[in-house]
């Protein structure tokens, strides 16, 4: 749980801005987009795939250019 503690004097809009921040850093809007609808598993293990085809793809390139 991400907690923001007001710095001295400091404004709420700037605590808001820090707790984004940290909120961004941890990934969690990204978790909350992506457990808002269901997903069935077939797409899931396509995802997934795919995700697994492109780093597969970004390691070759790199070991290519070394």
């Amino acid at each position: 749980m991400l907690k923001v503690r007001q710095r001295g004097n400091e404004s709420v809009q700037k605590m808001l801005k820090r707790f984004k921040k940290l909120c961004e850093k941890e990934g969690l809007n990204k978790e909350i987009k992506k457990n808002s609808y269901y997903e069935k598993p077939s797409q899931r293990r396509r995802r997934q795939l795919r995700k697994a085809q492109r780093q597969a793809l970004r390691k070759q390139r790199q070991q290519k250019s070394r």
